[in-house]
């Protein structure tokens, strides 16, 4: 029970985030993409907040072994840098820059009754299908 009111919290937290800082909005997001047109510099704030926030809990969680909540810490142990990541993370930014979406701002529009929203959702589900049954392809080869 405590770790699902923690997540819910959480869960809320991010989203409030989201559309406060005005990533739920492709409008806003296309802007901040638009860096040869009407650039919105605006994004690159709440980016550049979020990873100073990021670089300080993954500084406290590197020296713990226990999380807030009681439960192990599972921290990423590879720092590889492969072609498939570098190809998923293009895949991604394209995705991003046509859609006006990424994953956590796209369910939360979604849960504000968005209908591209309700397209992008579709089509990022669709994506993680296609990609397990290639997956499971790969692992039987």
């Amino acid at each position: 029970m405590k770790f699902s009111l923690a997540s819910l919290f959480a869960g809320l937290v991010f989203g409030l985030g989201l559309i406060v800082s005005g990533m739920a909005n492709p409008e806003k997001v296309l802007g901040f993409l638009d860096i040869a047109g009407l650039w919105d510099p605006s994004l690159a704030f709440v980016m550049g907040g979020a990873i100073m926030v990021g670089v300080v809990a993954f500084a406290v969680a590197r020296k713990r072994t226990l999380s807030f909540l009681g439960f192990h810490m599972k921290m990423p142990t590879s720092n590889h840098i492969d072609k498939r990541l570098i190809l998923g993370g293009l895949m991604f930014g394209v995705g991003w820059g046509i859609a006006g979406f990424c994953p956590g701002p796209g369910l939360v529009a979604l849960g504000a009754g968005e209908t591209k929203a309700a397209v992008f959702v579709a089509a990022m589900v669709a994506g993680m299908g296609i990609f397990e049954v290639i997956e499971r392809n790969r692992a039987k080869a």
